[in-house]
């Protein structure tokens, strides 16, 4: 099981859940302990390598993919696409895709947001998760 897999099942079983960005017509994204996109440390306790694979692009909407702040510095944080957005790959690690919900996933995405932070007015907490 890929490491991004792997974290995401552990890290979505023991940590408070919000979108702490919203990018209109872009993407929705959390994982952040910390709620505000500033934390996040992998639960190996420091930064992994990138995992990508030539079958795994950011063709389509739905697409699951670590967030990062450069090479071989994925924590915590990752988004969800709301379009498709290939310029993405092989920058950023794609490890899932999102198979029911869609319609939760396209209304967090109209949120309201700071047109600064991208950060949505009201917290929009994720209940519960399932990773298969």
């Amino acid at each position: 099981m890929p490491r991004t897999t792997t974290i995401t099942k552990q890290w979505y079983q023991r940590r408070v859940r919000v979108f702490h960005r919203v990018i209109k017509q872009f993407m929705v994204q959390t994982g952040d302990p910390v709620g505000d996109g500033t934390g996040g440390e992998s639960i190996w306790g420091s930064d992994f390598e990138d995992e990508f694979h030539r079958n795994l692009k950011h063709d389509r909407p739905y697409t699951v993919s670590m967030a990062n702040r450069g090479a071989n510095t994925n924590g915590s944080q990752f988004f969800i696409t709301l379009i498709p957005t290939p310029w993405l790959d092989n920058k950023h690690t794609v490890f899932g895709r999102v198979i029911k919900g869609m319609d939760v996933i396209e209304k967090i995405g109209q949120a309201k947001t700071h047109p600064k932070t991208d950060a949505p007015y009201e917290p929009i907490k994720i209940m519960s998760v399932s990773v298969k």
